[in-house]
């Protein structure tokens, strides 16, 4: 899935933290690591608990962002073979 993550206030990327790697404003933790507990079985609230740099403001927007662009007409979907 390919987002255009500049549009989600919630995250920044610079190539002087984690390598680059998206991670939540004003942090070191990967939004993959959101990603990868939720997966898991974790809950937002378990989440924060675990993970306690980002907000609950900053972990819905992200949320939120990758439900709508899944819904968009800009999001791109991989061809079919």
């Amino acid at each position: 899935m390919n987002l255009n993550w500049d549009n989600c206030p919630a995250v920044s990327r610079s190539p002087n933290v984690m390598s680059g790697a998206l991670v939540f404003k004003h942090s070191r933790l990967p939004v993959s690591t959101l990603f990868e507990n939720l997966e898991g079985g974790a809950t937002v609230d378990q989440f924060l608990d675990w993970f306690p740099g980002p907000s609950r403001e900053q972990v819905e927007a992200v949320i939120k962002f990758v439900k709508e662009s899944a819904r968009s007409e800009n999001f791109i979907r991989p061809r079919h073979a």
